[in-house]
C-alpha cells in the first residue's frame, strides 16, 4: 500500500482543509495541489489573501516532502524550520502550487540514520489559471528523531 500524502497532510493539517486545499497528484518528492478563488479567502485587491497562498505553497511543501519521506514518521517528526517566498505578480483566480523536494531520500535518510536531523529544501511555485508564476517559496523541513 502506498502512502496518500495528499490525504495525509489534510487529515493532520485541519486548516488546509479550512482553506478548501485539494490535491491533483502527490508521489516521488512532488505534489501539486490548488485553491480555488472565493471571495472569503481575498485581500484588498481581490486577489488570494498572501495568507492563503503561504498555506497551499506550505501544503504543496509538506505534501512533497511525505511522499518521499512519509515512510519515516514512525521514527522522526517532520517540521518546518523556514520559509521563503516571492511574490511575482498579482495573483488572480483559481491557483496551483508544484512542490518538489530538492534533497534526494537516500542523502535525508543517511543524515537521520546518522543519528542527525537532517535539514533540506522543498521549492514551491505557484501559478494562476493562465499557467503563469505568481509566486514561488523555498521551505526548510527537519526531521526530528522521535525520542525513545
Amino acid at each position: 500500500m502506498t502512502l496518500d500524502a495528499g490525504a495525509l497532510l489534510l487529515q493532520t493539517v485541519p486548516f488546509a482543509r479550512t482553506l478548501g486545499v485539494t490535491f491533483d497528484h502527490t508521489g516521488d518528492g512532488r505534489a501539486v495541489c490548488r485553491l480555488a478563488d472565493r471571495p472569503d479567502l481575498h485581500n484588498h485587491v481581490a486577489g488570494p489573501h498572501a495568507g492563503a497562498l503561504f498555506t497551499l505553497a506550505e501544503s504543496a511543501s509538506g505534501a512533497a516532502m511525505l511522499s518521499a519521506l512519509g515512510d519515516q514518521l514512525a521514527r522522526a517528526v517532520p517540521l518546518t524550520t523556514g520559509a521563503t517566498v516571492q511574490y511575482h505578480k498579482l495573483a488572480k483566480g483559481d491557483v496551483v502550487a508544484e512542490g518538489r523536494l530538492l534533497a534526494s531520500r537516500e542523502d535525508v535518510l543517511a543524515e537521520l540514520d546518522a543519528g542527525r536531523r537532517p535539514e533540506f529544501d522543498v521549492a514551491v511555485e505557484i501559478r494562476n489559471g493562465e499557467d503563469v508564476p505568481v509566486c514561488s517559496f523555498t521551505f526548510t523541513w527537519t526531521l526530528r528523531p522521535n525520542r525513545t
